[in-house]
């Protein structure tokens, strides 16, 4: 039979030399003669066959390993089985690929919020449409402490979707929560963090809806800039005899790619639901 050199065997079944050389290491496909001389490898053109289910194996995700296990059983029932496990695999991965296609979606979103929102510091009403927030109270009230500590809570908040196997797609849009009782109060106190979810969300506790509304915003590039513009916006609503009907939102519309000695940068949304005069 003849004997096809490695050189022609890569070519003729578009792969390299150096594909061939590994499929040899692992034992996946080896040369059926090796010159002693000259160390040449050689291949006859069955082996053509093996290459081809080596590749098709491959093309569907598989890793070499589980290749080889496969191809040595020669049992067709065996095949099906990995086949079954490995379409199993592609299912989780495509939602795990959705799931990251949507995050990326929503911070492109963000970002042109950021680039078309109002000057900081500037009162505004806008209409928003309803939302669904998941909430986590972290018992430590946000405004008692610097950035530090708002770091750790949100280090808890990561803890927690992970304990709840929440993607992680969800935690590039945070935010926290002033109950209206409180702000009443004309306090600023806020145990609780919140993350905007979407309606396929299929976890059910401690999830809450925000109803459409009128809402009076303010937005700031700090968040050490948050209480000053808190009470910008309270003496606002109380000037213009507008009714607060429910809780404050502070909305974190993008975290901003830029460190300053390493404090997290965001560009923040204040909000209230106001009833108008």
């Amino acid at each position: 039979m003849e004997r096809i050199s490695i050189g022609k065997m890569a070519k003729l079944n578009n792969v390299s030399e150096q594909t061939l050389r590994l499929y040899d290491r692992k034992g996946l496909l080896k040369p059926c003669y090796i010159d002693e001389n000259t160390g040449y490898r050689y291949y006859n053109i069955k082996q053509c066959a093996r290459l081809d289910m080596i590749q098709y194996m491959k093309s569907l995700g598989m890793p070499l390993k589980k290749i080889q296990e496969q191809l040595d059983y020669k049992e067709i029932g065996t095949v099906k089985k990995m086949l079954n496990s490995q379409k199993k695999l592609i299912d989780e991965k495509i939602i795990e690929l959705q799931l990251m296609k949507r995050a990326i979606t929503k911070s492109v979103e963000n970002f042109d919020r950021y680039e078309v929102a109002p000057k900081e510091g500037v009162v505004v009403l806008e209409y928003i449409p309803e939302r669904r927030i998941y909430c986590y109270d972290g018992g430590i009230n946000i405004y008692d402490y610097g950035l530090e500590t708002y770091e750790y809570i949100l280090r808890h908040l990561k803890e927690h979707i992970l304990l709840n196997k929440l993607p992680m797609m969800y935690f590039s849009n945070v935010g926290s929560i002033l109950r209206k009782d409180i702000l009443n109060q004309e306090k600023l106190i806020s145990t609780e963090v919140c993350l905007f979810i979407d309606e396929d969300f299929q976890i059910e506790d401690n999830v809450e809806i925000i109803s459409s509304n009128t809402f009076a915003c303010i937005y700031c590039n700090s968040f050490w800039e948050e209480k000053k513009y808190a009470k910008q916006l309270l003496n606002h609503i109380k000037e213009k005899g507008y009714k607060i009907i429910g809780d404050y939102i502070c909305e974190v519309v993008a975290d901003l790619p830029v460190f300053l000695e390493n404090e997290r940068n965001m560009f923040i949304k204040l909000q209230i639901p106001i009833e108008l005069k």
